[in-house]
């Protein structure tokens, strides 16, 4: 009996059960993304009008990376309904390329001394590259009115593209020079230092061709004086953008920066401008400044139309010098948990983070807890799935790819149709049943083992003598071999 046909005597067009990751499953992101949620959604996600942090704690396959994809859906429809307030989304999900290029900047020789030094400025600096990324993608690929931002604003906007725009689709120099083009930001002829060079420069060619007496080798050296002297000041212009270029270099450890282009993106701010400005350099080495940033990034924000900001934080188990440790994880993370930051108006972090974290969350100290609060973080540790919710998910996946689903009272396909129950033999009671799916304790672990058992089913009966439920001996006998095969896993993991 093939598993095909099992499914479509059901009226279930493919297999609910195939995919485990939300990042790839296409019956999730199609079906599923924003008719199916956790209990816990509403805490999580809460109002996008006013952005809220939130903590959650889960295992793997608990269902984070879809609670990530759900978030952002939410926010494209919010903000498709409030264009004058809508939420600029920053996904920090990617942790590889900022610990490589700190790893190179404090030249550690491994992964325990990058993370010692890893401060809660450095994952400032990740967010805020990530989110003026963005916004200058946006705003040099779509026909965006700059003229709303005001003179500052424009300036602010300018300083954090050349702080921070970390865009790998074209040379930053030109990206930015297209970006403030569009501003209107201070043309060329009207920087001083090019105006004191060029017209003590015209100035000495006038008086050469009007005298001719002044083109004499002798007086070479004295008309030589005033033209260095025009040029001077262009001249210390050069030699502070340097300094300021290297210095913000040591200070972005996470960015890979090009000094020079930096240089050349400094030189069109006038001095009194970068020195009134906070700047993220090695000198000063604090999180204030981007404070300061931040906050700049958000004037920009709101005045193009976004009212808030909401930064999904996920995957912290991947990066690649990682490894999965725990020890690492929490190295990495708990430089976040800052009230200060967590709390920081405008913003709302949203924390998926693995449930190994929540061990070592619960023997920090009194110091830890007072700077952290996680009280008012809405915390959910763990991300729990009881059987009946596994239950109803699963009854939800099936019914997502029904063939011809039966319409409810607004023809949505979503008032009836399949349920898990119809797929299972009476002989397995329903307490039984939702007991065991219980024990699976994640929807990775449920579609595993539907997927096994389905096959298992197919497997023990022929096309000519179909059977279309699954009887008590394969649930019993599938169910104890998966049971092991996850303690195995556990165990395994434990000693990992």
């Amino acid at each position: 009996m093939k598993t095909e046909q099992f499914l479509q005597h059901h009226g279930i067009k493919g297999n609910p059960f195939s995919e485990e990751d939300a990042q790839t499953d296409t019956v999730f992101k199609r079906r599923c993304l924003t008719t199916i949620h956790h209990p816990a959604w509403n805490k999580f996600f809460g109002s996008p009008a006013d952005p809220s942090t939130a903590l959650v704690f889960g295992e793997k396959g608990s269902g984070k990376t879809a609670l990530r994809l759900q978030v952002t859906s939410e926010i494209e429809d919010f903000n498709q309904a409030n264009p004058s307030d809508r939420v600029f989304v920053i996904s920090y999900d990617d942790f590889n390329p900022y610990l490589d290029n700190f790893r190179t900047a404090v030249r550690a020789t491994d992964t325990n001394q990058v993370l010692k030094r890893w401060q809660l400025q450095d994952h400032m600096d990740a967010i805020l590259s990530l989110g003026v990324t963005q916004l200058v993608d946006l705003l040099t690929s779509e026909k965006v009115d700059l003229s709303v931002l005001s003179l500052d604003q424009r300036r602010d906007l300018l300083l954090l593209s050349a702080l921070y725009d970390a865009s790998t689709g074209e040379p930053i120099e030109r990206r930015w020079s297209r970006l403030r083009r569009r501003s209107g930001f201070r043309p060329l002829w009207t920087r001083r230092d090019l105006q004191i060079g060029f017209g003590t420069t015209l100035a000495i060619v006038a008086l050469v061709f009007l005298f001719p007496a002044l083109r004499s080798w002798s007086l070479l050296p004295w008309l030589l004086v005033p033209l260095v002297a025009g040029w001077l000041y262009w001249g210390w212009r050069i030699a502070r953008a340097e300094w300021y270029s290297r210095d913000i270099r040591k200070g972005l450890k996470v960015l890979d920066r090009d000094p020079s282009a930096l240089r050349w993106e400094l030189l069109w701010f006038r001095p009194t401008e970068l020195g009134g400005q906070p700047m993220p350099t090695a000198s000063r080495g604090r999180a204030e400044e981007r404070y300061e940033l931040l906050r700049k990034f958000q004037g920009v924000l709101k005045t193009l139309g976004y009212g808030g900001v909401v930064v999904l934080i996920d995957r912290v188990d991947e990066p690649q010098q990682i490894e999965g440790d725990p020890r690492k994880m929490r190295a990495l993370i708990w430089p976040l948990l800052d009230h200060k930051f967590l709390r920081h108006p405008g913003i709302g972090v949203k924390l998926l983070l693995p449930i190994e974290l929540a061990y070592y969350l619960e023997k920090e100290d009194k110091e830890f807890y007072d700077r952290a609060r996680p009280d008012k973080l809405n915390m959910i540790k763990p991300l729990r799935w009881t059987g009946p919710s596994l239950y109803d998910l699963a009854s939800d996946r099936l019914r997502a790819c029904q063939a011809n689903p039966p319409a409810d009272g607004d023809g949505n396909g979503v008032g009836g149709g399949v349920r898990l129950r119809e797929f299972i033999d009476e002989t397995v009671g329903d307490d039984y049943l939702k007991e065991a799916l219980g024990n699976l304790r994640t929807p990775r672990h449920l579609f595993k083992f539907l997927h096994r058992l389905i096959e298992e089913h197919c497997h023990r009966h022929t096309e000519d003598q179909p059977r279309w439920t699954v009887d008590y001996d394969t649930f019993r006998t599938t169910y104890a071999s998966y049971m092991r095969d996850l303690d195995a896993f556990d165990r395994g993991y434990g000693h990992g």
